[in-house]
């Protein structure tokens, strides 16, 4: 993991099309803005773990249902 510091205003720039700009500081929280071509799914991390567990359900489910017509 890359660790950098940032103040309000500045940026950082990932693989040459999406920049991630501290908005604002307040407290603990920090607001960040993301600025990524529009074919770039963004999420929060906890929203992405739960696509990706509803995906290998869905999967799982899928290869069950398979497997039940077979038999």
């Amino acid at each position: 993991m890359l660790a950098l510091t940032r103040k309000k205003g500045e940026a950082l720039v990932l693989n040459n099309n999406i920049e991630v700009t501290i908005l604002e500081i307040r407290g603990d929280q920090v607001k960040i803005g993301v600025s990524a071509p529009k074919e770039v799914p963004i999420y929060r991390k906890e929203v992405y773990l739960q696509i990706q567990k509803e995906n290998e359900e869905a999967a799982n489910t899928q290869h069950l249902d398979v497997l039940k017509s077979v038999l």
